[in-house]
């Protein structure tokens, strides 16, 4: 007797240790980590630091502060595309990042680090490789010969801070494009024989003697601030589009001796130039030239004036031009962009006779201190079709300034002295799509002032006192962005609509509409920004903007640094995807209700970023209704108070929950965070753990919120409650069976054992299924269960599921105990749904089903699966166990069809989808 007491025993501590281990296994939260998907809101960097992402990527991980690899890439998802790791890292072992089979950019910044021949395998679809150190000096690295053989799809490959000093004879593979060293230590050109032998091929060397080089297009060796020399022949053999020397000293003229072959594209800025590099004339096929900031003053007609016959491209910005000569760039036919910006060519522009080039496209002349511009100024720049003239003193412009830009598309006149655009001064532009007049004096604006363009798409207006805007509208217009210091007025004499218009942003003080009676309608808005509001007008005065429906607005974007906030709505936005709030101080007070009820009406939210709006308490009731919310992001609060009834909310917490810059009220109430944050299976949470605690409003000590939960509060004593209560429990059962002769209930405590043990390890428990799903249900709903929810469960397909459904009431034995006949049902089915209402929870027997099935999903983890249908609303806490019930459920488990809340044909298809999916895991 006494040994099968010991042995029930033990089993009873062993599966109690199983489920703790259970329950605490989920850890979703990484230390200094950053866990990102850009598609969902590509604005994200604006709160949250991290990497930089390439093109086409968009699923990142940045960790900082790593000191072991394997810990820190442990819980990093497997299916990244993007990892930045920064910390100090004595070594990388063999395929350190083996597991990533998806990642395609990695940026180290470790330090002193050891590379081993195989720290890169298995990184098949890795393009982007970067070694990086930003401290002053460069740090000794060291790499093997074969370690980036395996990288078969690298495209580009970056050293910056490193010194590859005893590296020698590294391979390089065939797909490989770019190659960066920046701020490596380079003394000479010859090094890259030894360093990368296959991209010198000599001249006498042939294809069956030495392997085929890469086809490298950009060498980028810019801040080597010690590469002086250029031997002969050091680049002998290597063929370039592009070679970057930013930076360096290195003369233009020992470029020509090196051997490098069919240069396209020279970068040579801020190397302290004093003339153009007239003497690499022999790059016949030179594209473009860079020789930006520099100290260039004048450019002699006599020798200085560079004969590159294919130059397309030519960059003299930020130098010290003063003029041009006349027969400047005449020898220059195929010349298409000309940046002269940030010289010094002004006041009046004088454009030599050489300039006037049949084949230029792109001229910028921003920061000149150019005063005027001539009639007929750009008349024989017949091609043009960008124009930059942004930071000048420009005051005045006339039509005969822009004569005969007839394909002139793009136009910057932001940051001039404009006050006044003359009638017709955009009559020569009939192809202008872009204009921008930012910054400048204009009082009055109109739609006639800016006739002539036939196509203009995009409006960028700004005035530093106000601007007073006058219909008509410009009715293609795609963008529009306006600017005030002061105010921004629209007279509308009449209600006229933006009929096409997709971006919207508007930044002043004040907005007025004038007459009051009038509106403006935008139907097509897509993306809505406001900032600067002082918002002293009301809600309806804002609805005079927006009167009808905003039916395809998919961002809306407000901020208001102002402290006369006092209303605010959303109203009308069906399609709202993405909120961002910021100093909106009307939530000061009461600012859970007015939170939920400004997020009532956009159902289809997904992010929802909130800034500095002194929220201080945040309650279920805030975001109960927002079942899309994939990302949720707090930035700058202070004495914030999460209520504890947002445990509620866990199962239906959105994929990623961001923490920036939050500092808590230092309460044990907030003690479930700590749990959740490591706990959450489907949410990854970020910032918590740097987040620091106020014990009152004058408190500014920065204590950690985790370290005064730690040492103030108990630790886990919901879970450890829950753990001896259920053990006592368990005793109390076990006490009376130990008399009983027959131990037959020890055979159903080991099926439960095993059935844990098979949980844990990954195994799911196969069987036979009579039912789909068995329902429950009270007296009161029969009918609409009957008449509503079985025909669509039980139709045959294509029109139905054809589910085996179980009812109590219809497949239950004549004569047969109700007791053991559900039970036996519950147990034999895929799913159980409780329809739950008022009436259901005062039931005794629905009570009692919900019990079981509750019990089926805590101690048989791997057979049953519990959905909760809500036909009206009800207060969590009125479900007993709740908190366990939190813990397994997941988002798609709870279905509401209270007021309407979901279409019938939505939550069939999503109930559908749920059960089938419940059937594929019983499997």
């Amino acid at each position: 007797m006494e040994r099968h007491q010991f042995c029930s025993v033990l089993l009873i501590l062993i599966l109690l240790t199983l489920v703790s281990l259970n329950l605490t296994g989920w850890a979703w939260t990484i230390p200094d980590c950053i866990i990102a998907d850009s598609l969902l809101f590509p604005n994200l960097s604006h709160y949250i630091p991290f990497c930089t992402l390439a093109p086409g990527l968009h699923f990142l991980a940045s960790c900082s502060n790593v000191k072991n690899i394997s810990q820190t890439l442990e819980r990093v998802p497997r299916n990244t595309e993007v990892l930045c790791l920064q910390g100090m890292v004595p070594t990388l072992p063999a395929n350190a990042f083996g597991r990533f089979h998806s990642l395609q950019l990695l940026r180290l910044q470790l330090g002193t680090t050891n590379i081993t021949s195989r720290t890169f395998q298995g990184l098949d679809q890795l393009q982007y490789l970067f070694l990086e150190h930003h401290a002053p000096c460069c740090l000794s690295l060291f790499l093997p010969p074969n370690c980036l053989e395996s990288l078969r799809s690298l495209s580009s490959l970056s050293f910056q801070g490193y010194c590859l000093t005893y590296s020698q004879s590294i391979y390089l593979p065939t797909s490989l494009r770019h190659l960066t060293m920046r701020n490596s230590c380079l003394t000479n050109l010859q090094e890259l024989q030894r360093l990368f032998p296959v991209l010198l091929l000599s001249t006498s060397s042939t294809p069956n003697t030495k392997p085929r080089a890469p086809f490298l297009e950009m060498l980028d060796l810019s801040y080597n601030l010690q590469l002086k020399q250029a031997g002969v022949r050091d680049l002998s053999g290597l063929t370039l589009h592009s070679l970057i020397l930013d930076g360096t000293p290195l003369r233009a003229i020992d470029l020509i001796m090196s051997g490098l072959l069919h240069l396209q594209f020279l970068s040579l800025v801020g190397t302290g130039i004093t003339k153009l590099p007239a003497s690499v004339t022999g790059y016949s096929e030179l594209r473009a030239i860079d020789l930006g900031k520099n100290k260039i003053q004048n450019i002699l007609e006599n020798g200085d004036l560079p004969g590159y016959k294919a130059l397309e491209f030519l960059s003299l910005h930020d130098n010290h031009l003063q003029s041009l000569p006349i027969r400047f760039l005449s020898t220059l036919p195929q010349l298409q962009k000309l940046n002269l910006s940030m010289n010094k060519l002004g006041p009046i522009l004088e454009l030599p006779e050489g300039l006037l080039s049949t084949n230029l496209k792109v001229l910028d002349l921003s920061h000149n201190q150019l005063c005027d511009i001539p009639h007929g100024a750009f008349s024989f720049l017949s091609q043009l079709q960008e124009l930059w003239l942004s930071g000048n003193n420009i005051s005045s412009l006339s039509n005969e300034s822009l004569q005969g830009l007839r394909w002139l598309r793009t136009l910057d006149l932001s940051w001039n002295q404009i006050k006044v655009l003359k009638p017709g001064w955009l009559s020569h532009l009939p192809a202008l799509t872009t204009l921008n007049l930012l910054g400048t004096y204009l009082e009055h604006i109109s739609g006639a002032q800016l006739q002539g363009p036939k196509m203009l798409r995009h409006l960028q207006l700004g005035s530093f006192p106000m601007l007073d805007i006058y219909s008509p509208w410009l009715p293609m217009l795609l963008s529009l962005e306006i600017q005030a210091e002061t105010c921004i007025q629209f007279m509308v004499p009449s209600g006229e609509p933006f009929l096409f218009l997709e971006n919207l942003t508007l930044e002043t003080s004040y907005l007025l509409l004038k007459p009051d009676t009038t509106t403006i309608h935008f139907p097509s808005l897509r993306h809505l920004t406001l900032r600067g509001y002082s918002f002293t007008f009301s809600t309806s005065q804002l609805q005079r903007f927006f009167p009808q429906q905003l039916p395809l607005l998919e961002h809306f974007f407000i901020w208001c640094e102002n402290s006369n906030a006092v209303d605010l709505h959303l109203f009308g936005m069906p399609r709202l995807r993405v909120l961002e709030l910021g100093y909106l101080n009307f939530f000061y007070e009461s600012s859970t209700t007015k939170l939920e009820m400004l997020l009532k009406d956009v159902p289809q939210l997904q992010v929802l970023a909130l800034s500095h709006l002194n929220l201080r308490n945040l309650s279920v009731s805030s975001f109960k209704g927002l079942r899309d919310l994939k990302l949720l992001l707090f930035n700058s609060e202070r004495a914030l108070e999460m209520n504890s009834n947002l445990q509620e909310f866990i199962p239906q917490m959105p994929q990623y929950v961001y923490f920036s810059d939050v500092t808590f009220t230092c309460q044990c109430e907030s003690s479930w965070l700590e749990s959740w944050a490591t706990r959450a299976p489907n949410t990854f949470v970020y910032g918590l753990e740097k987040s620091t605690c106020m014990a009152n409003a004058s408190d500014y000590s920065k204590t950690l919120l985790f370290s005064f939960l730690a040492t103030n509060c108990p630790h886990g004593t919901e879970f450890w409650g829950f753990l001896a209560s259920v053990t006592l429990l368990l005793l109390l059962i076990i006490l009376p069976l130990i008399s009983c002769h027959k131990w037959s209930w020890l055979h159903h405590l080991w099926t439960l054992f095993h059935t844990c043990w098979w949980k844990l390890c990954g195994h799911r428990l196969r069987g036979q299924f009579n039912y789909d799903v068995f329902i429950s249900y009270c007296e009161e709903d029969q009918a609409w269960v009957l008449d509503e929810l079985v025909p669509v469960l039980e139709k045959a397909p294509p029109e139905g599921e054809g589910l085996r459904v179980c009812l109590p009431d219809r497949d239950f034995g004549i004569g047969n105990d109700r007791m053991e006949s559900m039970i036996a049902s519950m147990g034999k089915s895929r799913a159980t749904l409780c329809v739950l209402t008022g009436q259901a929870l005062a039931s005794p027997w629905c009570n009692l089903e919900l019990r079981l099935a509750t019990h089926y999903l805590v101690a048989r983890p791997g057979t049953t699966r519990l959905l909760l249908l809500f036909l009206e609303p009800l207060e969590r806490q009125r479900l007993r166990s709740y908190h366990r019930l939190s813990r397994w459920l997941q988002k798609e488990d709870y279905f509401d069809l209270s007021q309407g809340k979901v279409e019938w044909n939505t939550f069939c298809e999503q109930l559908r989808r749920r059960l089938r999916k419940a059937g594929q895991e019983r499997d």
